[in-house]
């Protein structure tokens, strides 16, 4: 066991200041690692800290739940579990319903495959157009009242959607997209977490891999999540690939890697925020948490923001049809699939 990592705060639950993303274990990249390599990887984080694991009811539909569950609850009182809800399965698809009726019936499913009756942090995992917001955080506060849920979070969703959530019970968290090519929370949400006490979750810091050095020109392997995203089909990966080099250089200049540049990149963006990264590699989780201990000047980050101007990453963020289901702001000019 090591020494406690440095720490921020979601809601009432202080977490090591980088979690983990528990997604790529079961769900969306490829290759998959067997069952015993990714109960290795989660029990390491454990023992190195990391006091923040986030799941959802779509990753795997369900089986994330089921590897944290059966791994990690043996020691549920070391760290903060987090959960999602109203994107899952529906009828054998990937499907949106954020009716109160779904979600309690998807948290009861979380619950028992997380082996425990109480998730610390649950979160509407995307915006259903259908539902009013309003309607949707009832469902969580009424969970909160029974002791299911600790607080409640929202995820991909605006400033302006955080605001009303946050006006029918306090929103401990919003979790969004967020690394040097993925910056759209700088255009409101973050100024909203700060205003209402928010932390932000940053889920995808390293860009899926791409800025820490895993995506090379062939892409991605068939199958996998990313290979529908314009960002990583020709000619958008050449151009991403050429910002991914001129960040190795900057991190090989200031000894550091490049995904440790990242995460302390975000690390200083503002004092809630705190990164998931998500791997599959005992070493590359090593290498991550590193980053804490790592002392970088200001300067480093300025050069950073130089690299990915808004306009710099090439390509859309998501396919049309999940870029349906994002609430969050975009910029003026953003591609658009």
């Amino acid at each position: 066991m090591t020494d406690a990592l440095p720490a921020r705060k979601i809601g009432p639950h202080t977490v090591s200041a980088i979690g983990l993303g528990c997604m790529n274990l079961s769900h969306a990249y490829l290759p998959r690692p067997e069952p015993e390599q990714a109960e290795r990887l989660l029990l390491h984080a454990l023992d190195r800290g990391v006091t923040f694991f986030d799941t959802a009811a779509l990753y795997g539909f369900g089986a994330n739940e089921e590897l944290v569950g059966r791994t990690l609850m043996h020691r549920r009182t070391e760290f903060t579990l987090a959960s999602k809800c109203v994107l899952g399965e529906i009828d054998g698809k990937r499907g949106l319903d954020g009716s109160p009726a779904a979600i309690g019936r998807v948290l009861e499913d979380s619950l028992r495959r997380l082996k425990t009756d109480h998730i610390d942090l649950y979160y509407l995992h995307r915006l259903d157009a259908k539902v009013p917001i309003e309607e949707s955080v009832g469902a969580l506060v009424r969970a909160v009242e029974a002791g299911k849920i600790g607080a409640i979070g929202l995820s991909e969703m605006s400033a302006a959607t955080l605001r009303r959530a946050h006006a029918v019970h306090p929103i401990a968290a919003m979790q969004t997209e967020y690394s040097p090519w993925s910056r759209n929370a700088e255009l409101a949400v973050l100024d909203a977490c700060a205003e209402l006490g928010t932390a932000f979750v940053a889920f995808s810091p390293l860009a899926r891999g791409l800025l820490a050095g895993n995506v090379g020109p062939e892409g991605v392997p068939e199958g996998d999540i990313r290979g529908a995203m314009p960002r990583f089909q020709s000619p958008h990966l050449e151009a991403n690939l050429a910002l991914a080099a001129r960040l190795k250089a900057l991190a090989d200049e200031a000894g550091c890697t490049a995904a440790q540049l990242c995460l302390a990149w975000l690390l200083s963006r503002r004092d809630f925020v705190v990164p998931i990264p998500g791997t599959t590699s005992v070493a590359h989780l090593d290498e991550d948490l590193a980053t804490l201990s790592l002392d970088l000047p200001d300067d480093l980050f300025a050069g950073v923001d130089a690299i990915f101007t808004f306009e710099a990453v090439s390509g859309a963020r998501y396919p049309k049809d999940a870029q349906a289901q994002i609430d969050t702001e975009t910029w003026a000019g953003e591609p658009l699939a």
